[in-house]
């Protein structure tokens, strides 16, 4: 028997009403539902922008097991395209996962909502077609210092100062490279899922050993690749194959040219990245929980 018609329905009749109680079809009272909450959003006076800016922030509810055992400060989370309506719900989720599971360090995930994502976040296009077809975009230096002078310190103002990661996906992962290229000590870490490298003919790709000439060691770049081919796939592997002989960067590939699509990727690259940068080594933890405890088959939960 297919249930999901049935289960839409009563999904739609739960929704729908509005006493404080409604009743099951066993005619016991059910109470109405309430909102679910993950984080926090704000709004920030942007002098970069001349007006309000969407900013979304998570924090990992750790519970008493966590508190004692994560005793440095949480890494970072910066999410370009984090709005509520962007990437923010999904990619929090993933530092809630950990909550659960133990895999990996939870992380505090900052959601930066792009307004005008292909003005803001694209590189200033020096090939000229793209000059002149792309009018009004190339506002990534102007992004950065959004993200320099006004979300960073609003963040660390709360206390959250852990090692910061920047990470975005299509455009937003164009900009993460970007911004490892032009500005490597803004942040520690770099999480590029599917960069848009085709950007003014690869310009960056073709730069990039140049580019990443200065970077300061101890910098870790996680890089994830779909199926999209051509062009995007040629920049990509380039700055890749730049970054690799960069001995100042530690790189991570995650090749999903034969199992994801540029629609498909995002969350699980971005979970693997997490648990690249994040990952707990696999060995006993004393007084952690079972799911922490490698090679012990887990006790019954009470």
């Amino acid at each position: 028997m297919n249930l999901r018609p049935l289960a839409i329905l009563t999904a739609i009749a739960l929704t729908s009403c509005s006493d404080a109680t409604i009743q099951s079809a066993s005619d016991q009272p059910i109470m109405a539902g309430a909102p679910i909450t993950l984080g926090q959003s704000y709004t920030l006076n942007s002098s970069v922008y001349g007006g309000p800016r969407e900013i979304n922030l998570y924090v990992p509810d750790l519970p008493a097991w966590a508190e004692g055992y994560f005793t440095d400060p949480l890494p970072v989370l910066y999410v370009v395209d984090g709005g509520l309506a962007q990437d923010f719900v999904h990619i929090a989720a993933l530092s809630q996962l950990p909550l659960v599971n133990g895999e990996r360090s939870p992380a505090i995930v900052v959601g930066v909502k792009t307004d005008n994502r292909y003005g803001e976040i694209t590189p200033d296009p020096m090939d000229p077609r793209y000059q002149a077809e792309f009018e009004g975009y190339g506002g990534a230096a102007d992004f950065r210092r959004f993200l320099k002078t006004e979300v960073m310190p609003f963040v660390q103002a709360k206390g959250y100062d852990g090692r910061a990661a920047l990470m975005g996906e299509s455009l937003a992962g164009l900009f993460v490279i970007d911004s490892l290229a032009a500005e490597p000590d803004l942040f520690e870490d770099y999480i590029a899922i599917s960069p848009s490298s085709w950007w003014d003919d690869r310009a960056l790709a073709n730069r990039a050993e140049v580019a990443l000439a200065d970077t300061p060691m101890g910098k870790r770049l996680v890089l994830a690749m779909a199926d999209e081919g051509g062009t995007m796939e040629a920049g990509t592997l380039a700055f890749r194959d730049a970054a690799i002989a960069n001995p100042a960067i530690e790189v991570t590939f995650l090749d999903r040219s034969d199992s994801e699509s540029h629609a498909t990727i995002y969350h699980d690259a971005a979970r693997d990245a997490l648990l690249a940068l994040h990952g707990i080594p696999a060995q006993p933890y004393g007084d952690a929980p079972w799911y922490l405890i490698d090679g012990e088959n887990p006790p019954e939960k009470e």
